[in-house]
């Protein structure tokens, strides 16, 4: 009995954060790979922004609908599900190159990328309440290890032909293998539990903003950084080294803040995360040798990504676990909500002097302060139970 029990609670991570990895190089390297590939399948490069955007509105509408099939199917039939949907559309695009079917399909891939998230967040949410705050950090280091490793995808297989698409395909059905093989360990849900819209809104505020600054800053980092970095003269060369520090920075935080969030008030956690980030965007501003970027982004990769752990740890803290497949969805909303507003607020920005470091500066500055006044109040929250 006490070896069963054993082997389930390891499947119960190993098999969500295995599949995460794997999903996550082969999103990666997609991710990388579209931008590079329509002037080889005769599309205007107008067309790239289109496709984010598509991407992002699929996110947006996959984090509202989600949440019935993750209840109705289990997790780990969801999954699987999900990742065949997000094949599907990667097997589309090479197949009928035509910028209508390509937008329809990176909406679909959004849809199905939303449930990926729902799955793998809840499933590692379940459960101990002591455990959360680390296996988020497994989540996390996973997930943006993975992207890491996806963009080497350019470098080894290339953007030539068939052969990317092959190879992500073939990255994303390894990723269907350990919830196909490991049946044991995935979370049981009694009673599952949706949120109405006044639960919503008695979930913790600071999650809430967390999560959307979180998507604020990622969505700006990811679309418009290698942009920036770009303006301001820095070679290519330079400016993969600089998005990888930034990544890295990233994932080095996440232990550290696995360890942190259950020592201290985790609003007070975010406002220090916030701090880090207005710290490294004042000295870019006034030094610019490489070295010191290097180590600054780095530092601003460490503020950006320890936000979202910290804010859906908060949000789930106190509720039952009939509802955190349904928190789960609320906090995926807000993060996606965010990814998709940032870009646009800082492209703003972009057309100033100072550039996105005013922008991170401002959203970190601001986060930070509400952050502190939240963690001061100690005001007892009313949760949904």
């Amino acid at each position: 009995m006490t070896t069963t029990t054993t082997l389930a609670r390891r499947s119960s991570t190993f098999v969500p954060v295995a599949g995460l990895t794997i999903f996550a190089i082969a999103s990666g390297y997609l991710m990388s790979l579209i931008p590079l590939i329509t002037n080889e399948f005769k599309m205007s490069q107008d067309l790239v922004s289109w496709l984010a955007s598509s991407y992002y509105c699929g996110l947006l509408l996959g984090s509202i609908i989600v949440e019935p099939i993750v209840v109705r199917l289990g997790h780990r039939v969801s999954f699987i599900a999900f990742l065949s949907l997000l094949a599907a559309t990667v097997i589309m695009m090479p197949l009928v190159p035509s910028q209508q079917v390509w937008l329809l399909a990176r909406f679909i891939a959004g849809i199905a990328v939303a449930g990926v998230f729902v799955v793998i967040e809840s499933w590692l949410l379940i459960g101990d309440k002591k455990e959360r705050a680390k296996r988020l950090g497994f989540y996390m280091t996973s997930l943006y290890g993975g992207t890491t490793l996806g963009q080497f995808g350019i470098t080894i297989v290339g953007t030539q032909g068939f052969e990317p698409f092959i190879m992500i395909l073939a990255l994303l059905c390894v990723a269907m293998l350990p919830p196909l093989l490991c049946k044991q360990g995935q979370p049981t849900l009694e009673h599952p539990q949706s949120l109405s819209l006044q639960q919503i809104m008695q979930l913790r505020k600071p999650a809430l903003i967390g999560c959307l600054v979180s998507g604020i800053l990622m969505g700006s980092i990811y679309g418009l950084m290698p942009l920036s970095l770009q303006q301001e003269g820095i070679a290519n060369e330079q400016i993969s080294v600089l998005m990888a520090a930034i990544i890295l920075g990233g994932m080095f935080i996440q232990p550290i803040v696995s360890w942190l969030s259950i020592r201290m008030s985790k609003s007070l956690l975010m406002a220090l995360a916030c701090l880090v980030g207005v710290f490294a965007m004042g000295i870019i501003h006034f030094e610019t040798s490489f070295a010191m970027m290097m180590t600054m982004l780095a530092l601003l990769g460490m503020s950006a990504f320890a936000l979202y752990p910290i804010a859906i740890t908060l949000a789930c803290d106190e509720l039952d676990s009939a509802f955190i497949v349904a928190a789960t969805q609320v906090m995926l909303f807000s993060y996606s909500l965010g990814s998709a507003l940032g870009p646009i607020v800082a492209d703003k920005f972009m057309k100033t002097e100072d550039g996105l470091t005013a922008f991170f500066f401002v959203i970190l500055l601001a986060t930070a302060i509400y952050m502190l006044i939240a963690s001061a109040k100690r005001k007892p929250e009313v949760l949904a139970s």
